[in-house]
């Protein structure tokens, strides 16, 4: 099997497991995965994570060009300025995970450290989390924004609509988002209880040894 047959593969099987564990629902999410030659994988506009096919994947050129399967996601922008901002990216996930979206309604979310440390998977895998403002979906200001924070965020909450995280490759990337969502969920059932979180020297030792970048 070609490397690329193998990640048409991998998308559609990680893609189903999410679907059927209820981190997205219906048609909502997307997902791609950079291509050994620059090029692109993407999930197709109005698709559900649950009934993906890895031939009809829509497929880019290193230069951009649309070069087969079907029309890829609306959100193509969101996805393009992650590659271009953070050369490490080879996969982004975009989720509308309901614990996740849940906690960015919350009044008091802090923008720059959207997600308690309540673990320390959660900081391993994300670093520190910035909540972008509610967008339209389809909205190229969203790829404007994740453009302003010059790739110095692996992982953005987008209020009320949901998280996008980029990774080394798509299985860190699916981990990362799951391990998003469910410190989100931490959050919300642990929220008024004035939990014990981790403190600033736990914080920085996870962010040293493990290269995480906390203080971006």
């Amino acid at each position: 099997m070609s490397e690329e047959s193998r990640l048409r593969e991998t998308i559609c099987t990680l893609a189903a497991s999410m679907f059927d564990r209820g981190l997205t629902h219906g048609s909502t999410g997307n997902i791609s995965v950079r291509l050994p030659d620059g090029g692109l994988l993407v999930s197709p506009t109005g698709s559900s994570f649950g009934r993906l096919d890895p031939a009809r994947l829509a497929q880019f050129d290193a230069v951009g060009r649309h070069v087969g399967g079907d029309a890829p996601t609306k959100e193509m922008p969101l996805h393009k300025a992650f590659y271009d901002t953070r050369s490490t990216a080879g996969a982004v996930v975009h989720l509308h995970a309901c614990h996740s979206v849940a906690l960015s309604t919350v009044s008091d979310a802090d923008p720059d450290d959207f997600l308690p440390s309540i673990t320390p998977y959660a900081v391993m895998q994300l670093g520190r989390v910035k909540l972008l403002p509610y967008f339209r979906p389809g909205d190229p200001a969203m790829g404007e924004a994740v453009r302003g924070l010059a790739g110095k965020r692996s992982a953005v909450m987008l209020a009320n609509h949901g998280p996008v995280v980029a990774g080394k490759d798509v299985e860190a990337a699916c981990n990362a988002i799951e391990e998003l969502e469910a410190t989100a969920r931490l959050a919300l059932l642990t929220r008024g209880m004035n939990p014990r979180l981790l403190n600033q020297v736990q914080v920085q030792e996870l962010a040293t040894t493990f290269n995480v970048e906390w203080d971006a």
